[in-house]
């Protein structure tokens, strides 16, 4: 088992909306045969396969060390997890105003399919919608 309050420490560096997430709701997730942790030096990446399905529940990068390819190897990583499990699709939710993190998806052959209204609500109470991105696996990268 991943050393859960470091990912938290790392996933509140990184988050402020949707909120961080504790070390013991990572620990949860990671207690299911379903879910996997994709981990390297600066940054890791929850998934779960369920049937033919993935879902990137979420992914963190040390905000001293974005920009250097380290979301982008993650997220490969991810498809891989994902097809080598058995998944055909993908998809995941994105805070419609965290740009950075819909144009890493968007190069990976993320594409929107869905907008939840008011899903997030940021730190001083205003609504942020949830984008719904998603992709073939079946198709090269």
């Amino acid at each position: 088992m991943p050393d859960c309050a470091a990912l938290a420490r790392l996933h509140a560096a990184c988050f402020i909306t949707p909120r961080p997430w504790s070390a013991a709701e990572i620990a949860s997730l990671l207690d299911s045969p379903l879910t996997f942790a994709l981990i390297e030096s600066g940054g890791f990446l929850l998934g779960r396969v369920i049937a033919d399905e993935a879902e990137l529940l979420t992914i963190a990068v040390d905000p001293a060390l974005q920009r250097q390819g380290i979301g982008t190897r993650l997220l490969h990583g991810f498809v891989t997890t994902a097809q080598d499990r058995g998944a055909a699709t993908a998809f995941l939710e994105v805070a419609a105003d965290n740009a950075a993190a819909i144009a890493l998806y968007e190069s990976q052959g993320f594409a929107q399919n869905g907008r939840r209204k008011a899903y997030y609500h940021a730190p001083q109470g205003q609504p942020v919608d949830a984008l719904i991105l998603s992709r073939s696996l079946t198709l090269p990268d």
